[in-house]
């Protein structure tokens, strides 16, 4: 993590990036060379059960105009007498790389989701596609398979016309080429980000399928109880009267307030980093507070 520049609130950040480390078209050398050509200040990758983009964007240099912050996204499961169609993703920010508790519950997402994998492709050859295990490894390189990486593969090979029609027809819930995923306890995803020195985040709480002002309010106190530190109240997908009742509710709970884009290279057609579509914005002053409330916390 860079030392911030002086507050700029007309410049873009994203802290909610994905990279090819999980289920991102681009390397996370890519993400750094586009954040700079637009004109981005800081960034977060911040990859599905992985720490491998954040650690390769350090390995390969920050450049000397954008800011860097550790990232990463953990699938959790929502917290007892609280349901969910889903995973609950928790955003981890500004952690240390090579905590040993962090890389431990990864290591058991990692495996659940390489198990999974064989019996989707099961599933697949069941419905006479011919696709093997090991066709993922040119596609995937240093990341973690995962079902996306499955769609491309399928529509490589013509199963599939797009990612999308991958997932509409075969891989998303109650499609037939389903496996129900592991989820780590919201508890144990939380606590490790915070014992690796980080801040947890709510991801993209609108797409949580827990709101309502009174359920979703009892919802966000029972996270932070269990270490929640902030809230991604900013995101595109956000009807302007949801952010701003989630912002209420960061300074209500004295909670951070993130946002980003969740962008994913060609799996989000239309949507560039720190852009969105071109009407999307997280000013650099956003940043600046998760520095400071990290720095405070140390």
């Amino acid at each position: 993590m860079k030392k911030p520049l002086a507050s700029e609130p007309n410049a873009g950040i994203d802290l909610h990036i994905h990279s090819t480390a999980s289920d991102g078209t681009l390397t996370p050398s890519e993400i750094l060379a586009m954040a700079v050509r637009l004109g981005l200040k800081a960034i977060a990758i911040t990859d599905h059960d992985t720490l491998a983009g954040s650690a390769a964007a350090i390995s390969r240099g920050i450049p000397s105009t954008l800011q860097f912050i550790t990232g990463i996204e953990i699938s959790a499961a929502a917290p007892p007498g609280f349901h969910s169609g889903g995973s609950i993703h928790i955003l981890g920010y500004g952690f240390d790389l090579g905590n040993p508790g962090l890389a431990s519950l990864l290591e058991v997402l990692k495996t659940a989701r390489e198990n999974r994998n064989p019996k989707i492709i099961a599933r697949l050859n069941a419905l006479g596609m011919d696709l093997h295990a090991d066709e993922l490894a040119p596609i995937v390189g240093s990341g973690v398979a995962g079902r996306p990486h499955i769609a491309q593969l399928m529509v490589k090979k013509g199963l599939a016309d797009s990612i999308d029609d991958a997932f509409d027809r075969f891989l998303g819930k109650n499609r037939p080429g389903y496996v129900g995923k592991y989820r780590v306890p919201m508890a144990d995803a939380i606590g490790a980000i915070n014992t690796a020195g980080g801040i947890a985040v709510l991801a993209h709480p609108y797409l949580n399928d827990l709101n309502g002002q009174d359920r979703f309010e009892s919802f966000l106190k029972t996270l932070i109880s269990l270490g929640l530190g902030g809230i991604e109240a900013i995101y595109p997908d956000h009807p302007e009267t949801a952010t701003s009742e989630y912002c209420r509710l960061a300074r209500k709970y004295d909670l951070v307030i993130t946002g980003g884009t969740d962008f994913h290279g060609e799996v989000t057609p239309g949507i560039q980093p720190g852009i969105g579509d071109g009407s999307f914005l997280v000013p650099y002053s956003v940043y600046e507070t998760l520095v400071e409330t990290l720095r405070t916390r140390k």
